[in-house]
């Protein structure tokens, strides 16, 4: 017999119906999850925006799902682009610019050891 699966156990969610709600000319955080050791968004920043982004207290990781733009981490920069996965460790100064191509990124955020 099968047990049945809770609301809260599992989620699914379709890319394209969540960049269906990013869409246009302006920047756009979509949430999408939040459970207590994850949260994941999706991030819209048409090209030329400004990336106004705060250190977060978790640890991140984006999915660069379309776009082009520079990864300011402190004083490195990295161009990143359609396939790149970035980390960024929490409380790091962090942000994009030079979005050259709307920028659509998957982000997600776990709980960080900041005793490390």
């Amino acid at each position: 017999m099968n047990k049945p699966i809770s609301d809260s156990a599992w989620k699914i969610f379709q890319l394209d119906d969540l960049l269906s709600r990013v869409e246009g000319s302006e920047p756009c955080f979509l949430e999408y999850l939040r459970m207590p050791g994850l949260t994941s968004a999706l991030y819209h920043l048409p090209a030329g925006a400004k990336d106004m982004q705060a250190p977060h207290l978790e640890d991140e990781i984006y999915f660069v799902v379309s776009g082009k733009a520079t990864l300011r981490v402190g004083d490195a920069e990295k161009e990143v682009g359609s396939g790149s996965i970035l980390y960024v460790r929490a409380t790091e100064e962090h942000s994009f610019f030079n979005i050259s191509e709307d920028l659509t990124l998957l982000a997600f955020f776990g709980k960080a050891d900041l005793s490390v």
